[in-house]
């Protein structure tokens, strides 16, 4: 009797541990999780990208420092802000109505 009920527990523990695992995966695979997953991806990904691209410009600057320490140039003046140029005041769209 004893192994009975040892081994009725024992399979119901089971069949709710397997339950909650297939649960827990089918929530994972909803097109809602997977789209919040590759927004969470794709952003991880840009932020990796942008700190790449800082140390390669930090390289850059650095070598260029170098090289011209090396060949005894003097190193350019770093440019202020870029001016914009302002946009014409008319518009060019042939559609609008005069």
């Amino acid at each position: 009797m004893f192994r009975r009920t040892f081994w009725f527990t024992a399979g119901a523990a089971a069949g709710v541990w397997a339950t909650t695992k297939v649960n827990r995966k089918i929530r994972q695979l909803t097109p809602e999780s997977l789209a919040a997953q590759a927004a969470d991806k794709a952003i991880e990904a840009g932020h990796r990208m942008k700190d790449f691209a800082l140390d390669v410009r930090e390289g850059m600057v650095r070598r260029e420092a170098e090289l011209g320490d090396a060949l005894g140039i003097e190193a350019p003046a770093v440019p202020g802000p870029v001016a914009h140029r302002a946009l014409p005041s008319h518009s060019n769209n042939r559609n609008e109505d005069h």
